[in-house]
């Protein structure tokens, strides 16, 4: 079944705000950076704190006005090891008052629900005559909820299918039938959809909805993988009004590929006349809906989400909307081409360099890239320049290291580069042997997830099946900086898939942009981070909030790694 709608800022409105705010008293300074539906809290004190600190507190109070402290996954009495059952870790997490946070930042998603104005008040604690006390509070404000700036929607689905937090919530329950089909009720998995789809899912339907119901509406279709029933559903009832461009690679027409009864269906609603099948030279590897008046494109759906099962409920994927005929036309440009003759696209002028489009007010500085491209460097050579040009950080999400190109040879080399912090996740570690336990420079963590061998009771996670988990493919930039840019789009960002792919590469040269992408990019990594410490914890060295002062040291010793993340995030 569709999604229901989200709430969204009307049309052409600007940003609520600029999704950062920063406030500071009695030697404590918080930084805000607003997520998608979330938030990123970083902290700092002016210097090394005294005997006796024992971390951060954070109290919430929502638009509705009624306040409440985050809680801590750990406190200081209960031990937590990789035996400790969900239930029991449930039980255990205590307001943070009580058990600080001991790092100096933290993320909240309490603004999902209901967005509005949230308020932040953060408390350094400290340790005196066995109770906590609050040496500093400090409150910050920002209006949150889904993310909208302007005519640029963004959002992300969790992939979190493979968690605890999956187990915790829906016990591990299936994600479709036994026997795979394009045509099963979703009804019995609606609210497994609606949390692992997240914004991004919401984004998908809403954008149909709206062009189904505009009378004049048209759509044309870039897919690569399609699967989601309600998607195809979807699709079906435009009948004459909608065009697609299907990938045929060998994977979609395989015996078994969901994809042959996707394309049937949509030939016979559609009509043999509104419909190509072709891959490039690889691929077709475009995820786009565009959106049409009496054939003018009007509204652009893109991103690194494909239109399947997997791709919005398995995997860790965004989406981005541009309500702009500007933008609409230029992916338009590229569909028609694609229509019309995928031999000579990378001939074409929309692949023959970036679209850079001119300043507005109720869109981000951005700019635009197709492919497949003669070279690779058509593309990559601007995000190469940018990664390699960063002065404070990098942040990343990026499916796969191992691919060939500039731009993850800067990615793979960020480790042994003193002066950038990098935070990323991948697939694997393949090809990122530069990053070593203990590094000084950054963290790269590869997806994982738990099912046999696993000492009971600790629960067993699902992969989801073969494939892919991590499958975004975004790269940030200085992100609190002036100089804050994302790469993003459905380019993997190697040079292969550069030259023989369908695929869009976007620049987005925004603060808020870059604050909702950083967020998202720390919240995997810590996500996959922290799951790999607790399954490592043992009784003899479980995992428990430390009653010393020896947990805050490595922040304020220049060289460590603690010390740059506390630098960089809160300057």
């Amino acid at each position: 079944m569709p999604a229901k709608a989200a709430k969204k800022v009307p049309s052409g409105a600007p940003a609520p705000n600029p999704g950062f705010a920063t406030a500071s008293k009695g030697g404590l300074k918080v930084a805000a950076y607003r997520g998608d539906g979330s938030i990123l809290l970083a902290f700092n004190l002016d210097k090394k704190p005294t005997a006796g600190f024992a971390g951060f507190a954070v109290r919430c109070t929502p638009p509705n006005g009624k306040a409440f402290w985050l809680k801590n996954r750990l406190n200081f009495s209960d031990a937590v090891t990789a035996q400790t059952t969900p239930a029991q870790r449930q039980a255990i997490a205590t307001p943070s008052n009580e058990a600080p946070y001991q790092k100096f930042r933290w993320a909240d998603f309490s603004s999902w629900q209901e967005p509005g104005a949230y308020t932040y008040e953060v408390s350094a604690m400290y340790r005196k005559n066995k109770a906590l006390t609050a040496a500093a509070t400090v409150p910050v404000t920002l209006q949150l909820g889904p993310f909208q700036s302007g005519k640029l929607q963004a959002g992300f689905t969790r992939g979190l299918l493979s968690s605890q937090a999956y187990v915790d919530q829906f016990k591990n329950a299936p994600i479709r039938p036994a026997v795979k089909s394009i045509d099963y009720s979703t009804l019995p998995y609606e609210a497994q959809y609606e949390w692992l789809g997240f914004h991004a899912r919401r984004m998908v339907f809403d954008f149909l909805k709206e062009c189904f119901d505009d009378p004049k509406g048209e759509l044309d279709v870039f897919a690569y993988d399609l699967d989601e029933p309600d998607i195809i559903g979807q699709l079906k009832s435009f009948g004459g009004r909608m065009r697609a461009v299907l990938d045929n690679a060998p994977l979609h027409t395989k015996p078994g590929a969901m994809e042959i009864l996707a394309k049937t269906a949509l030939l016979a609603s559609a009509g043999q006349a509104n419909m190509r099948l072709g891959h490039f030279k690889r691929f077709a590897h475009d995820k786009v809906f565009i959106h049409k008046q009496d054939g003018k494109a009007i509204r652009v759906l893109t991103g690194s989400a494909n239109f399947s099962v997997r791709g919005l409920y398995v995997q860790a994927n965004n989406v981005l909307v541009f309500d702009d005929p500007d933008t609409a036309a230029l992916y338009e440009e590229a569909f028609q081409q694609s229509f019309e003759g995928m031999a000579d696209f990378s001939s074409s002028e929309i692949a023959d360099g970036w679209h850079d489009m001119p300043p507005r007010p109720d869109l981000p500085t951005y700019a635009l890239a197709f492919s497949p491209h003669k070279t690779a460097e058509v593309s990559l050579g601007r995000v190469a320049e940018a990664v390699k040009g960063a002065t404070s950080s990098v942040l990343f999400a990026i499916m796969e290291l191992g691919g060939g190109g500039d731009v993850l040879q800067e990615i793979k080399g960020l480790a042994a580069n003193p002066k950038i912090f990098s935070y990323g996740v991948t697939q694997s570690l393949a090809g990122a042997s530069l990053y070593k336990p203990g590094c000084a420079n950054g963290i790269l963590t590869p997806f994982a997830y738990l099912s046999q061998h696993v000492p009971p009771p600790f629960s067993q996670e699902i992969s989801g099946g073969p494939g892919q988990v991590i499958h975004d493919k975004f790269i940030v930039v200085d992100f609190n900086t002036p100089n804050a840019k994302v790469y993003t789009g459905s380019s993997n960002l190697a040079a292969g898939g550069e030259e023989s792919n369908g695929d869009n590469l976007i620049e987005l040269k925004d603060g808020p942009v870059a604050s909702i992408f950083a967020s998202q990019a720390i919240g995997l990594v810590d996500h996959f981070h922290f799951r790999a410490v607790q399954q490592s914890a043992t009784t003899d060295q479980p995992m428990c909030l430390s009653g010393t002062d020896d947990w805050w040291q490595e922040y304020f010793t220049a060289g460590k790694l603690k010390f740059r993340d506390r630098a960089v995030f809160c300057p």
